[in-house]
């Protein structure tokens, strides 16, 4: 790992060295195929004499990147692009932060080419403002096929086949479920489970509307309860590991079966792992034919426009087929145009996309990853289902009166 940083680091010095310009590009990619995906950007940018200066900040989630961020824009050294995410970019934007990006998205026809829920998101009041370069589908349950077959299983397709597939596995001695216990994964577990009791309309209904009363439901109780029900098939006690680490130990067989973003995907074949030989890829029980989506976004900090044509380069760049093909297959996500031949992705891929593809009726936004609330309701969210997860003697219809209360104060 320290290797290929390094080289990746004198790659990016040499790349400069010869560039007429730099990008300083903010963003908190440092897993070893996110490092590897960021390459790819890095290697299309280099096609143009552009360097890629990398500010890349630990942390899931992005947590410490937008602190960052935030710093640098009010020292006055904003980064020339900085990854952003869901609603948090019209948040940027509407302080006239962002340049507008609106030739070259007409020059490309982004309108026509992306799915209408991408072109949605990269605009504000009528500008674009991001340039998207993935999905991600987040209701992912990764297993291993080889232990599977051992035991004559098949992927569960709702709750009561997992259960029984969990209790035999933990009959042979085999931990079911790997999970972490740093507080975004367990609420991208809940965010999972939440999906799969409510379907995509109530579950945007929560926050498109945020009627206090529509977390007293009895399908909010009922992910809350299955996701303390889950702690059994767990590891324990259940550790706080970064994602990556997770991704490791499950390609090492630590566990049978992972609930997590199709990033994973990315990390298990940077790993050299395959889909479909060395771990299988399906939805998580009761969400098939849905999609729990994040979107990776990058925007460019206006700075006086000094770096006008280097930022428009780089949307350009990174809103083509061959760069969103390149770059979305080391990434484990898929390209957010529509006009892509879907024969060149895999398996797992195709599925998320075509699933993508048929619209708002099947898509639900991630509440970790940014895309369905704000920062102070994405972080209270959070907090309360962490707390849950993490105390027993909570009971669920309380985390529902405080679920309430929070959408009542935020509203």
């Amino acid at each position: 790992m320290r290797r290929m940083v390094a080289g990746t680091l004198l790659w990016l010095a040499a790349a400069g060295a010869h560039a007429t310009q730099t990008l300083d590009v903010l963003h908190w990619w440092t897993s070893l195929s996110e490092r590897q995906a960021a390459n790819s950007l890095a290697g299309a940018l280099a096609t143009e004499q552009l360097a890629w200066r990398d500010a890349a900040i630990p942390g899931g989630a992005g947590v410490g990147a937008f602190k960052v961020l935030k710093s640098r824009v009010l020292s006055g050294h904003a980064p020339d692009v900085a990854q952003l995410i869901g609603p948090t970019i019209g948040d940027w934007a509407q302080l006239g932060l962002l340049l507008e990006l609106d030739d070259v998205a007409d020059d490309q026809d982004w309108q026509d080419r992306f799915f209408p829920t991408i072109w949605k998101l990269s605009r504000y009041s009528q500008h674009v403002v991001a340039v998207p370069v993935g999905i991600h589908r987040i209701n992912n349950l990764y297993y291993r096929p080889e232990v599977f077959a051992e035991f004559g299983l098949l992927p569960p397709r709702n709750w009561a086949e997992f259960e029984r597939v969990a209790a035999q596995l933990q009959r042979a001695g085999i931990t079911p479920l790997a999970q972490s216990g740093e507080p975004w994964q367990v609420a991208t577990l809940f965010e999972t489970l939440l999906l799969s009791e409510t379907g995509p309309a109530f579950y945007r209904r929560l926050f498109r509307l945020r009627d206090p009363a529509d977390w007293q439901d009895i399908r909010v109780r009922r992910a809350l309860e299955r996701l303390r029900s889950l702690k059994r098939w767990m590891p324990q006690p259940v550790a706080q590991r970064s994602w990556d680490e997770m991704a490791r130990g499950f390609a090492r067989g630590d566990a049978a079966m992972w609930v997590m973003g199709d990033w994973a995907r990315g990390e298990l074949n940077s790993l050299g792992l395959e889909v479909d030989r060395h771990f299988g890829c399906t939805t998580v029980p009761g969400t098939a034919g849905m999609h729990l989506y994040s979107v990776d976004t990058f925007a460019m900090l206006s700075g006086g426009y000094v770096k006008l044509r280097q930022q428009e380069a780089f949307a350009r760049l990174a809103a083509s087929v061959p760069v969103q093909l390149a770059y979305n297959r080391i990434k484990g996500s898929v390209p957010v145009r529509r006009d892509i031949d879907p024969a060149q992705l895999d398996p797992c891929s195709r599925q998320s996309w075509q699933t993508f593809g048929r619209g708002d009726a099947v898509q639900a936004p991630s509440i970790v990853h940014r895309m369905a609330t704000d920062e102070a309701m994405k972080d209270a969210i959070i907090a309360q289902v962490y707390r849950y997860f993490s105390e027993d003697q909570i009971p669920a219809p309380e985390v529902q009166r405080r679920l309430a209360a929070i959408s009542r104060a935020l509203k």
